[in-house]
């Protein structure tokens, strides 16, 4: 949170412009605030203390106009210490449930259906990423032969996500192979951490008469990294793309071209959530402009929070541009991370 000292006046006149520009997307004048509000004061000393709050950074001016619009530092405080209390509305929380209660039973599907409720109730960009398989504990592996040199490994993990990866063989292997190298491996393996698996694969293999299995174990020791961590570079979901170019914000050409860059580059959106990456027991993350630490986002907010299934945590969350209603998209993004953690607990 930041420490900043404002006055009380000063609070109250930051809090109404912000209002204000969230609800207009036009730049905020004191005889609007004026206007709008009764706040016992008149237009002249409603100017001079926006010009206070744009003396120390508060506010903006922009070149084309009398009013003013937030920075990144007044939305800062705004939504550490001025924005009302994050509170969904009842009939968002109805559609949130309904939605909820379809009775899907894939991962993939619960996943999907979250991003695009997101993004309808926020109109805003939603993103939504896979679980991560880090701590993943594996429950079973099957290998599974696709032709005489090639395999396909499914790893089960005791969340109950399953991941799968085509591997090729340096040699011809036959059926029974397979099924020998597959027991070995889940009798050694089995219970536990893909991190562990990874730093100490070859040491539990080292035993085992490979001979004519050589060929599978060196594919799985040579492959250990790809098979054992979650690499994949489509692993978010992106919904709401119209949603968002409906913003005023994106009568901007260059706006909306970095738009379409961030849904084609999904190594972004990935980087950064796994940079607000935080326990699923704490709040909400909420990074605003520069915050971001990506240039082509300068102009824009990330409201994100972590769900969880099993061992494993996912991110969701929603992109758009600063000017948003902070306590009603947070309020959604926290009460849907919870009802999908929810309905991915019943699936285990």
């Amino acid at each position: 949170m930041l420490e900043y000292q404002l006055k009380d006046r000063e609070k109250a006149i930051l809090r109404f412009v912000i209002h204000q520009f969230i609800l207009t997307a036009n730049p905020v004048g004191s005889r609007n605030i004026s206007k709008k509000y009764d706040i016992g004061l008149s237009p002249a000393s409603i100017r001079n203390i926006m010009s206070d709050l744009e003396e120390s950074g508060f506010l903006n001016h922009p070149h084309t106009s009398a009013g003013r619009v937030p920075t990144d530092k007044g939305y800062r405080f705004y939504v550490d210490l001025l924005m009302d209390p994050p509170k969904l509305e009842k009939s968002a929380k109805k559609i949130i449930d309904e939605n909820f209660a379809t009775g899907l039973n894939q991962t993939e599907e619960l996943l999907k259906i979250t991003s695009s409720i997101l993004s309808d109730l926020t109109n805003q960009l939603a993103l939504v990423t896979y679980p991560r398989f880090e701590q993943a504990v594996l429950k079973k592996i099957q290998i599974v032969q696709l032709s005489s040199t090639r395999i396909m490994v499914v790893v089960s993990v005791q969340s109950g996500l399953v991941k799968t990866i085509t591997l090729e063989i340096d040699a011809e292997v036959q059926e029974d192979q397979i099924a020998t190298v597959q027991q070995f491996l889940n009798e050694k393996l089995t219970g536990l951490r893909f991190s562990e698996i990874r730093s100490s694969l070859e040491d539990r293999v080292k035993d085992f008469d490979s001979g004519k299995y050589q060929p599978i174990i060196r594919v799985f020791l040579d492959s250990v990294d790809k098979i054992f961590t979650d690499t994949s570079s489509e692993k978010v979901i992106i919904s709401g793309t119209k949603n968002i170019l409906k913003q005023p914000e994106f009568e901007d050409l260059s706006n909306f071209q970095s738009v379409i860059e961030l849904i084609e580059n999904k190594d972004i959106i990935i980087h950064i959530l796994d940079e607000k990456k935080l326990p699923v027991e704490d709040d909400v993350s909420i990074s605003i402009g520069q915050e971001i630490k990506e240039e082509k986002l300068s102009d824009y907010s990330m409201i994100s929070k972590e769900y969880k299934i099993g061992d494993q945590y996912g991110t969701l969350g929603i992109m758009g541009p600063k000017r948003m209603d902070y306590s009603k998209i947070v309020a959604a993004v926290v009460y849907i991370a919870e009802q999908l953690t929810q309905e991915l607990t019943k699936q285990r």
